[in-house]
């Protein structure tokens, strides 16, 4: 079973089965994705598109259909521009709450911020600055940006809705303020907000269990709990081992019709969903093979190979194409597979 479940999740994230016509669609139904990896984010959507192409996806951050900012767990995520706000709303309450405390150690004040959220207001064009510059006029107006300091004024003012990642420069995104750039802002609060989240995770990253929506999206068990049964009847579940999991009612059939692409060898960014999404990643990492994919428990996350819906090596490029590590030798058969998930690479 958790094969099939491997499979339902690499179907459910679109890595096989239809692709999204375009980098926006692509991150609306993931809803969020890791963002920490610029350039890996920017790949992991791509590979969810028809075009696979990364140019695409910076052009959408031109366009301001996607951004990315700190919507939870106090992690950057890309996601689509028009749900940013009721995601801040919903989920930075415990990341912030963590940070206020923290504050005090790093020799910042509420002051301090607002004084960052005036100056961010004052030297932000349109199409923004890049970091470098705007950590120049925090500190030209007496902020200290050092030790941590000005990644914790960008993260609390990102948090409170005054700032997100927009437009690329030279493969940089730059800040802006989010009240300019993101000019249809979705209205969404209290049930309707969880059940959105509840919907479409599921939707996207199922089948899952309620604590795999708990652990991605940092809320409680309680709130998660409401918006599962808010989202009623759009959502289908079955018990598996003993646990609760939701999915899109459709997925069955999509896995049916896709199930030889599923089953294909797939080469995912460090940092991609298909991994990180779960609380419970044993599906499609087995557990003695965790410390090969986050040697040292650091954090970073190697790129991976995938087949039969399990990670079974790393990979990293070269000059000459790609080089894949396998955790055991891969069978001859995966050789065809192997090539042409390197062709497919955005």
């Amino acid at each position: 079973m958790p094969a099939e479940i491997a499979l339902l999740r690499l179907v459910a994230q679109r890595l096989a089965g239809p692709s999204w016509p375009d980098p926006a669609a692509a991150v609306r139904h993931l809803l969020a994705l890791q963002g920490q990896d610029a350039a890996g984010v920017v790949r992991s959507i791509a590979l969810r598109t028809t075009e696979r192409s990364t140019a695409a996806v910076l052009a959408a951050y031109d366009a301001g259909t996607v951004v990315r900012s700190w919507p939870m767990r106090g992690t950057l995520h890309a996601v689509a521009a028009e749900d940013l706000g009721w995601m801040l709303a919903l989920m930075t309450a415990r990341p912030r709450a963590a940070a206020e405390r923290r504050r005090a150690d790093l020799g910042l004040d509420e002051a301090a911020v607002r004084t960052a959220g005036r100056t961010a207001a004052r030297v932000l064009p349109a199409r923004g600055l890049p970091r470098a510059e705007l950590l120049a006029a925090f500190a030209a107006a007496g902020l200290p940006t050092d030790a941590g300091r000005g990644y914790h004024l960008i993260a609390e003012l990102a948090q409170r809705g005054v700032l997100c990642l927009g437009p690329s420069d030279g493969g940089e995104q730059r800040f802006v303020l989010v009240d300019r750039w993101v000019t249809t802002p979705r209205d969404l609060t209290g049930e309707a907000a969880l059940a959105e989240l509840a919907s479409r995770f599921m939707t996207s990253h199922g089948p899952a269990t309620e604590a795999d929506l708990a652990r991605w999206s940092g809320l409680p068990l309680g709130q998660v709990r409401t918006g599962l049964a808010a989202a009623g009847d759009r959502l289908a579940v079955a018990e598996v081992a003993g646990a609760r999991h939701w999915f899109d009612p459709a997925l069955p059939d999509l896995l049916a019709a896709h199930r030889r692409r599923a089953r294909a060898v797939h080469l995912l960014p460090g940092f991609d969903e298909l991994v990180l999404g779960y609380a419970d990643r044993t599906a499609t990492v087995p557990a003695e093979m965790a410390g090969r994919i986050a040697p040292g428990g650091n954090g970073v996350f190697r790129p991976t190979v995938v087949r039969r819906g399990v990670v079974v090596g790393t990979w990293t490029r070269t000059r000459s194409g790609v080089d894949v590590t396998p955790f055991e030798p891969l069978p001859a058969s995966a050789a065809a597979e192997l090539d042409a998930a390197v062709r497919a690479l955005p």
